[in-house]
């Protein structure tokens, strides 16, 4: 609206400031005025001239206020918010000259974030400074005239049923213009141009503009503020207040000051009151949008629920409770209906605007790459998109990323079939489209260079599977959860991989069937990641059956066949069970090279297999003849400095070391860890695990000083590449664990042993192998300080958990019964401690064989324990 300016009667004689005409024509009558002569029509009402004084000479009532008694609600918190505002309208104090230029503060924000209340509450605590304090709702042209009009008459009464609107509102607009101490509040604007022609005048008071346009606000060389939601104490408090009905006086619930003694907060008012079951949850869901909170408290105070119960109506009926007001609230403002006018004026101009909040509504309320809405759209069309949807404060930009407010994001993709940007097909599309946005930024899950990204996409991933219904998952959403439940399992966060490929496997099955390659596949990788999680008694029943399944539906021969007898080998190697692995193994190998070739890299991984086995089983000639084999092989396919050719030789290393040949094992180890940081980078997990296997060889040399500080190196590494939950940072913290265990700084390992067990049960779980061999390790390390009374109880519950986990024949079960009979021999228990040898020797030589190295040890300790029983005097 272009208000008119306010010398429609001329100048004055003086050629000075101009004159109001000294007739007004009403009731139908009209005014024509040539030069200075006016003819007035016989039918119109001449009012006295004192009325029509120059708007100067007007003085404005005593407190005339007219602050909404709507937005005089229960007020929490924002004590810094009112101290911004006090700082960018500062008041008028007393005797002060008056500035000759208007202050202008924009207060901007998401719709129903608390704009109009905050401006209220500053409004009202200003009411003994400023006057008039007058409040318009400038949401259109036409309402700011009335509301200009409206001050016009509150000025003079006298004038509102004989002054046409217009002529009210440019009055109002001149009084303004030649009066000091006044606060305008112009609540929700919608466009900066309806109130430039008021604002260009010269104006010398103080304008407070709430809006949720972010944009536009500099030509007026206002201070623009942007509100956020509230903290969560302050939501809680609001959400109890009006609950619970206590503490609603919206003037006594305040205390405090904010540095300017005229604006009163609240700093903690409500604190008394009783905490309401699910409030932090409700207040969290709700994204601490002081709308949504007052509307579910007064739903609550209403029909007598509690938070929790508001929580559970939220989740099965989103879309009726995001549009419902309690009896006596205003329909018409409700987060649904608000942001869908803000929608309206968005997709009018720009409709990709709509489409774009839909997506962003599946992704997780915290910063979403740019490069996750590639390819939507032309790059300057979908910038402008973003740019509007920023402006209007329904998504934050950033140069990095794009952040949308939780409840923004759970109204948009709720469908509803009366509005016109939630349409229920529209929200099916737009989850879709992100899903697939998602998989075209998938990176390489074996490419630690991209696992940044992996860990900036896993957070939308869980949003999007998380608002999903498994029910309706589709091909799309089970590749990604495939994926995102792979790179999971190599990151060590076990519970989270095995939730995505079991709901990726149920997926494949339900939309292919048990014989559907998918279907096998997504078994295959749910058993790999139940085997990472030590549970032997999932993995290995899914492997045996994806085996049988491959063996009937492809044929014994094809590749994926051959990987799946070769996984069931390897689930029964990590089982102890040997006499199945290398028999399935050795198949497998012979398999795989008269249908591959021994050159092919799967046939080369299968060598690897076989001989790791042979390992396990003590047969260390074999295995390291097949490990020699395997590299020079890899070298002449692959390449010296291929990263299988690296790992291979790490593997031969090992080999040597496990076989007490350490010189050429530490030789080879200091090879293969130059060339990886060389060909990888030091900080590459390839490379951390060399650097922990060359420590190992230095500690198993006896050079701890050497050792030592190696371990510490990579641990610290391991923690800052990869985290401090990783696999690799357990076993590394534990390994230096071990290792000043074995220096004897028995009050720096045993604390260290201590943490890595507690880190072990609280990643992994109390009964991943990894975790009881953490629990066998720092039960031998308080046996090394003497402390029998902690160790043996360790070792024993140690046993009975690795009995009842992996089997009483397991390797780690013999080991663990080994350990126990040596600390029962410390305590000089011979009685428990022989018989214990001597059944664990048995176990070792029908399990394992006579000449494995774990039989030679624990053949050892019966002789020493023998010899001790008949030295002991009787």
């Amino acid at each position: 609206m272009n208000i008119p300016p306010a010398d429609q009667g001329g100048q004055g004689p003086d050629g000075g400031r101009p004159l109001w005409m000294r007739a007004i024509a009403s009731s139908g009558g009209r005014v024509y005025q040539a030069g200075g002569d006016q003819t007035i029509n016989e039918n119109q009402t001449v009012l006295p001239g004192e009325t029509l004084r120059l708007v100067d000479q007007v003085a404005a009532p005593s407190h005339l206020v007219n602050i909404p008694a709507g937005h005089a609600q229960v007020f929490v918190g924002r004590g810094e918010e009112l101290a911004v505002l006090g700082e960018a309208l500062p008041s008028p104090r007393p005797g002060a000259e008056p500035t000759g230029a208007v202050v202008v503060a924009a207060l901007h924000g998401l719709g129903g974030i608390g704009k109009s209340t905050l401006a209220a509450r500053y409004a009202a605590a200003h009411a003994g400074v400023f006057n008039p304090v007058w409040w318009i709702t400038a949401d259109t042209p036409a309402s700011i005239e009335a509301g200009l009009a409206g001050l016009a008459t509150a000025l003079q009464p006298e004038l509102a049923r004989v002054v046409p609107s217009p002529v009210l509102a440019a009055r109002a607009a001149g009084w303004l213009a030649c009066h000091t101490g006044w606060l305008l509040i112009l609540d929700n604007v919608t466009d900066p141009a309806h109130i430039a022609a008021l604002l260009d005048r010269t104006l010398t008071g103080r304008v407070l503009v709430t809006s949720r346009l972010g944009q536009g606000w500099h030509r007026f060389g206002a201070k623009v503020l942007r509100l956020e939601v509230l903290d969560p104490d302050a939501a809680i408090r609001l959400l109890s207040t009006i609950a619970t009905g206590e503490g609603l006086n919206p003037v006594t619930d305040t205390a405090g000051t904010t540095g300017d003694p005229d604006i009163a907060v609240d700093t903690g008012a409500g604190a008394g009151l009783a905490v309401l079951d699910g409030a932090a949850e409700l207040v969290e869901a709700l994204g601490f949008l002081p709308l949504a909170i007052e509307q579910a408290a007064a739903y609550l105070h209403q029909n007598q629920l509690t938070p929790r119960a508001y929580l559970d109506l939220l989740a099965t009926h989103p879309a009726v409770m995001f549009g419902q007001a309690a009896e006596g609230g205003d329909a018409g403002r409700t987060i649904a209906r608000i942001w869908r006018i803000t929608l309206d004026q968005l997709t009018a101009a720009t409709p990709l605007a709509g489409e774009l909040l839909r997506i962003l509504a599946w992704y997780a309320p915290e910063r979403i790459p740019r490069t996750l809405l590639d390819g939507l759209a032309e790059a300057p069309v979908l910038q402008q998109a973003l740019g509007r949807l920023a402006a209007y404060n329904m998504i934050t930009l950033y140069q990095e990323g794009i952040t949308v407010h939780r409840l923004v994001q759970a109204v948009a993709r709720t469908p509803h079939p009366d509005d016109p940007h939630r349409r229920p097909a529209d929200v099916t599309t737009a989850r879709q489209n992100t899903t697939t946005l998602l998989n075209q930024a998938l990176p390489d899950v074996d490419d630690p260079a991209r696992w940044p990204d992996w860990r900036r996409l896993l957070p939308h991933i869980d949003a999007l599977t998380g608002h999903a219904p498994a029910a309706l998952d589709n091909d799309d959403i089970s590749y990604l959860m495939d994926r995102a439940g792979t790179f999971l399992r190599g990151q060590g966060a076990l519970a989270r991989a095995i939730g995505y490929l079991q709901r990726a496997h149920q997926a494949d099955q339900r939309l292919h069937g048990p014989d559907h390659l998918d279907t096998m596949t997504s078994r295959n990788n749910l058993a790999y990641a139940y085997l990472a999680a030590g549970d032997l008694g999932r993995a290995i029943p899914l492997f045996e059956q994806t085996l049988a399944d491959r063996v009937r539906v492809l044929g014994g021969d094809h590749p994926d066949t051959l990987i799946s007898r070769s996984n069931l080998a390897n689930a029964y190697r990590e089982a102890g069970d040997l006499g199945r692995a290398i028999p399935l193994f050795e198949q497998t190998l012979a398999d795989s090279v008269r249908v591959l070739g021994g050159d092919h890299p799967h046939t080369l991984a299968f060598r690897i297999s076989l001989a790791y086995a042979y390992r396990a089983a003590g047969q260390l000639s074999r295995a390291i003849l097949l490990f020699e084999q395997n590299l020079a092989d890899q070298v002449r396919v692959l390449g010296g400095d291929h990263p299988h050719t690296l790992i291979s030789r790490s593997n031969l290393a090992g080999a040597y070391r496990a076989a007490g040949e350490l010189s050429r094992a530490i030789l080879l180890f200091e090879q293969t860890l130059a060339d990886q940081v060389r060909v990888l980078g030091g900080d590459h997990p390839h490379t951390l695990a060399s650097r922990s296997n060359l420590a190992g060889a230095y500690r198993a040399a006896g050079e701890l000083s050497r050792a030592i500080p190696l371990y510490e190196q990579t641990l610290a590494d391991c923690v800052r590449v990869l985290g401090g939950d990783h696999p690799h940072t357990l076993t590394t913290r534990n390994n230096l664990a071990s290792a000043y265990q074995e220096a004897g700084e028995l009050s720096r390992a045993i604390p260290l042993h201590e943490q890595a067990l507690a880190d072990c049960v609280r990643v992994l779980g109390g009964d991943h192998p990894d975790t009881l061999q953490s629990r066998n390790n720092l039960a031998g390390a308080y046996q090394a300080a003497g402390d029998l009374g902690r160790a043996i109880p360790l070792h024993e519950q140690t046993l009975a958990d690795r009995g009842r986990v992996l089997g009483g024949d397991h390797p780690d079960t013999l080991q663990s019964r080994n350990n126990l009979a040596g600390a029962y021999q410390a305590a000089g228990e011979l009685s428990r401690a022989i018989p214990l040898f001597e059944q664990t020797l048995a176990r070792c030589e029908r399990v394992l064989g006579t000449d494995h190295p774990t039989t030679k040890i624990v053949r050892d300790n019966v002789l020493a324990a023998r010899r001790q029983a008949n030295a002991d005097p009787i």
